[in-house]
C-alpha cells in the first residue's frame, strides 16, 4: 500500500484507515507542533499529485480486507489533503463502502469554494483553529503567503454554514505561543459562530517540529477546557495497530512511521502479540538509516523519511 495504511487507533476517530492523496510534507501550513516535522514542499496549489484511481484501489482492498475493523475511512496525509484537487472525488467514492469517511484538515483553503464543496459530503470534517488572531497565526501556523488569518476564517465560517456532516474543530495549544486565557478567549469568540459539533483540545505529544515547543502546564489545559467546554485528548492513544502477519511486520511498521509517528511502547506491543521478539524489532528500527529514534517527553519514538514519487 503507498497510499492507506491502517487502521490505527485515533483519539477522536477510532480505528481509523489512514489515507494519504499528497506527498510527505506538502503543506500550505508549516506548523511548529507538526509531529512530520517542518514542510519541505511549501505550496497552496491543488492538483493531483497521484493518480486518484490508485488511491481509490488500495481504499476498496482496505476496506475488503478490513470489513468490520474501521470505524473511520480517513484522508489526513502527511500534510494539507485539501491540496489533493481530485479530494470531492475521492470522499464521494469512498462513501460507497457505506463507512463514514472524514477529513483532517488545517482549514487553510476553506475559502476555496470548490475546497468546500469538497468537503460537503464528508461524513466528519475536522479544521484546525490554533489562534485568535493573526500574530498568532502567523507564529504557530507559519502560513504560505497569501493565506491570512481573516481569510482562513471566512472560509470555515462559510463551511460551517453549507456542510452536511459533523464539524469538528480542533485547538492545539502550545506552551506561551496560544495558551494564554487572553488567546483562548479570543478562540471562543470565533467558534460561537461556527456551531461545531465537537470541539477539541489537543497538545503536542509527539516529537514537534520545532524542539523549542513545549506542552502548556496542567492549569492552562483546564483553563481553555473551562472557556471552550471542549473535550482534551492530550493523552496517548491506547487501541490496537491493525497488523496481522508476523512476516509483514516490519515492513508494516515502516509503512505507519512514515506518516504516524509510533512510541517504542506500541510497536512492542504489536510485537507481542505475533510472538514476535520485541528486542531484535527495535533493534531492527535502529540500525536502518530511514529510521530515525527522537526521544520526547520522556518516550521514544520511531519516525521514517518516506520515499513517493510525485505524478508528473
Amino acid at each position: 500500500m503507498r497510499y492507506v495504511y491502517g487502521p490505527v487507533p485515533s483519539r477522536r476517530l477510532g480505528r481509523s484507515l489512514g489515507v494519504s492523496p499528497i506527498p510527505s510534507k506538502t503543506c500550505n501550513y508549516s506548523c511548529v507542533y507538526c509531529q512530520l516535522g517542518r514542510t519541505d514542499h511549501f505550496t497552496n496549489e491543488r492538483k493531483d499529485f497521484f493518480d486518484p484511481q490508485e488511491i481509490l484501489k488500495e481504499i476498496f482492498q482496505s476496506v475488503n480486507e478490513n470489513k468490520s475493523g474501521i470505524d473511520y475511512i480517513t484522508f489526513v496525509g502527511e500534510g494539507e489533503p485539501t491540496l489533493c484537487k481530485s479530494l470531492g472525488y475521492l470522499i464521494n467514492q469512498a462513501k460507497s463502502t457505506h463507512i463514514p469517511v472524514a477529513v483532517i484538515t488545517n482549514g487553510a483553503l476553506l475559502y476555496d469554494e470548490d475546497v468546500r464543496m469538497d468537503l460537503k459530503n464528508a461524513d466528519v470534517v475536522l479544521p484546525s483553529l490554533d489562534a485568535g488572531c493573526q500574530k498568532t497565526f502567523s507564529s504557530v501556523n507559519r502560513p504560505y503567503k497569501g493565506i491570512s488569518f481573516e481569510m482562513m476564517i471566512d472560509g470555515l465560517k462559510k463551511f460551517a454554514k453549507m456542510r452536511d456532516g459533523q464539524l469538528w474543530i480542533e485547538v492545539m495549544l502550545v506552551k506561551n505561543l496560544n495558551d494564554s486565557e487572553e488567546e483562548i478567549l479570543k478562540i471562543r469568540d470565533i467558534l460561537k459562530d461556527l456551531d461545531a459539533d465537537r470541539i477539541y483540545i489537543n497538545v503536542p505529544i509527539r516529537p514537534p517540529a520545532e524542539p523549542w515547543v513545549e506542552i502548556p502546564d496542567e492549569e492552562s489545559i483546564v483553563k481553555a477546557h473551562e472557556i471552550l467546554k471542549s473535550h482534551v485528548i492530550s493523552g496517548y492513544e491506547t487501541g490496537e495497530f491493525n497488523i496481522s502477519d508476523p512476516t509483514q511486520l516490519y515492513d508494516e511498521i515502516l509503512k505507519i512511521c512514515e506518516r504516524h509517528p509510533m512510541r517504542e511502547d506500541q510497536i512492542r506491543q504489536v510485537c507481542m502479540k505475533l510472538n514476535v521478539d520485541p528486542d531484535g524489532m527495535i533493534s531492527k528500527l535502529r540500525k536502518d538509516k530511514n529510521v530515525k529514534e527522537i526521544s520526547y517527553q520522556e518516550k521514544i519514538f520511531f519516525v521514517v523519511k518516506p520515499k513517493m514519487e510525485v505524478k508528473a
